[in-house]
């Protein structure tokens, strides 16, 4: 290759000056190696893309907590600004936003998970009246009979009860809880250690990175990176928190007025279910009406609770979340379901909790940094070699 770049240059002055042939020449070589340094780190890219989701996946008890903490800290930020703008020393400031949160989690742990403890340590004895309640729909679908019965089956000699043989006390706080599993309590830990030290040097973090930037535009481009990320996360989450546990309150409301026992139980699982698209307010009208055919004898009556939450739901899906987030936090519905897959193979339950605001993370960032065409740049024209060896070939 380099005899024939030899003989190329050699050649070029007869059509043109030995320094312009020259300089074609080095600029064609230099084209070349950049293309191929393009190419190479584009395959490293695609690699790390396929590899990433595998090593989030086995690597959860690092990933999990660290990403979880990260979401929850962005969340805070506004708060933690708020209190630093009215001269709270950071290190203040970052540990009232934690104690807020924490406040917070307790008492929705303690409002849910403690009455669901006890329906579910009920749900063996229960099972004959949830039959009765049913009989008329099993003897319609009589080829149902058999898949109930060895789902009742599966309920009565299962989890269930082996749960209710053990007798095991419900958790009243976060502490209760991961008392009982150390290695839950030892990433609750961790977690909040994130939360704290990223919260407590944000200021300091934030300043740091703007004025790295080599230019003033580019410290503008990453001030404005940092500001939307914090504000489109920060917005969702809070608009988001304060439309499921309304949705939550009213759903209670009308539990309570029905009758159903443990109203705010089942309405902090409506509120939690919520932040799940699509298929948590599915999972929790199929919930409730579980816990109305528990409750209640009258087959129609067992079904209200599900009604109210799905009338609801439609309400604030199609009404109340469109008008309050508006346009600016307007996702497409498809890459949500995308989200919502990837992040529950990746890490279950919790991922998909996560799902859209790593998705709202991750669309801020790619919409301020751009699409850069690297497939174009490779192979412009069709071909990996520079326009100007064309020309210089032509000319040969």
């Amino acid at each position: 290759m380099r005899a024939e770049q030899s003989e190329r240059i050699e050649r070029l002055p007869e059509t043109g000056s030995p320094a312009r042939g020259r300089r074609l020449a080095e600029n064609g070589i230099e084209h070349q190696r950049v293309r191929l340094l393009a190419g190479l780190t584009l395959m490293a890219g695609i690699g790390l893309l396929i590899g990433l989701p595998f090593a989030l996946k086995a690597g959860a008890e690092f990933f999990l907590p660290v990403t979880a903490a990260l979401v929850v800290a962005i969340a805070l930020v506004p708060l933690l600004e708020w209190l630093e703008r009215r001269r709270v020393p950071s290190g203040i400031a970052a540990l009232s936003c934690l104690l807020v949160f924490l406040l917070l989690a307790n008492a929705a742990l303690a409002s849910i998970v403690v009455p669901a403890t006890e329906w579910f340590q009920a749900l063996p004895e229960r099972i004959p009246q949830i039959q009765a309640n049913l009989a008329p729909v099993i003897d319609f679908y009589s080829s149902l009979q058999k898949f109930v019965d060895d789902t009742v089956r599966m309920l009565a000699s299962g989890p269930v009860a082996a749960a209710q043989a053990q007798a095991v006390e419900a958790p009243s706080s976060i502490m209760d809880y991961v008392s009982s599993a150390p290695h839950a309590a030892i990433q609750l830990f961790f977690g909040i250690l994130v939360v704290y030290f990223f919260l407590s040097g944000w200021t300091r973090l934030r300043e740091r990175t703007i004025t790295s930037r080599g230019s003033f535009g580019g410290a503008l481009a990453t001030a404005r990176v940092i500001q939307n990320v914090v504000d489109s996360t920060s917005a969702y989450l809070g608009t988001i928190t304060l439309i499921n546990v309304t949705l939550g309150l009213l759903v209670a409301i009308g539990l309570w007025l029905i009758g159903m026992p443990s109203p705010l139980m089942w309405g902090g699982i409506v509120a939690l279910l919520n932040y799940v698209p699509y298929i948590g307010p599915i999972l929790a009208a199929i919930l409730l009406a579980l816990g109305g055919l528990m409750t209640f004898s009258d087959v129609w009556l067992a079904l209200t609770p599900a009604a109210i939450q799905v009338a609801l739901h439609l309400v604030e899906a199609n009404a109340v979340t469109p008008a309050i987030l508006g346009k600016r936090l307007t996702i497409n519905p498809l890459l949500i379901l995308l989200s919502l897959s990837f992040w529950s193979w990746v890490w279950g339950t919790p991922g998909a909790l996560l799902a859209v605001p790593l998705l709202i993370i991750i669309q801020t960032v790619a919409s301020a940094a751009g699409k850069p065409d690297i497939a174009g740049f490779l192979f412009e024209e069709g071909t990996l070699v520079a326009p100007g060896n064309d020309r210089d070939e032509d000319d040969d």
